[in-house]
């Protein structure tokens, strides 16, 4: 019987040992997924009002955060639905900049627009600001943006090596 206690004892322990090991490669993957994030603050985007980044850089990809036509100078809102367009894409091309990329290497936007009437003066301004091949988009209408914004804009795009 003492035997027996024994092995069951050692195989215990040993269950143990595996189950421990487990957790600890666990917790590495983790660590190792999290190492290669990186928060991107951009000079030349309006300052971040809340608990976010302007962006973050994982995987050789850069996700902005939303972008409204705020300049970041005066923190003051542009006039009119084209002002805000190219104000917020300037304030992206800050954030991309600061993540070592550029706006040619967007794969996928999202506009938010507060009146989707504004979406083609939006979109002209839009074309204008990103060269063949243009990114994925969607845009959608929203209920109401930041500081009763226009337009919201966000990117994914492949970071420069």
């Amino acid at each position: 019987m003492r035997k027996l206690t024994i092995i069951g004892l050692g195989l215990a322990g040993f269950a143990g040992l595996v189950f421990g090991l487990f957790a600890i490669l666990n917790v590495n993957e983790a660590s190792a997924q999290t190492a290669g994030k990186r928060k991107v603050e951009a000079w030349d985007a309006p300052k971040a009002i809340g608990p976010y980044s302007h962006g973050i850089v994982a995987n050789g990809m850069v996700y902005t955060s939303g972008q409204i036509g705020a300049d970041p100078k005066t923190g003051e809102l542009a006039v009119g639905i084209e002002a805000q367009t190219e104000q917020a894409l300037k304030n992206i091309e800050g954030v991309l900049r600061m993540s070592g990329t550029r706006m040619a290497n967007a794969v996928k936007t999202t506009v938010y627009l507060a009146d989707m009437n504004d979406f083609t003066k939006m979109n002209e301004v839009y074309a204008k600001r990103f060269p063949e091949p243009f990114p994925a988009r969607s845009t959608v209408q929203v209920a109401r943006l930041p500081r009763d914004a226009k337009v919201e804009i966000e990117v994914v795009a492949l970071v420069d090596k």
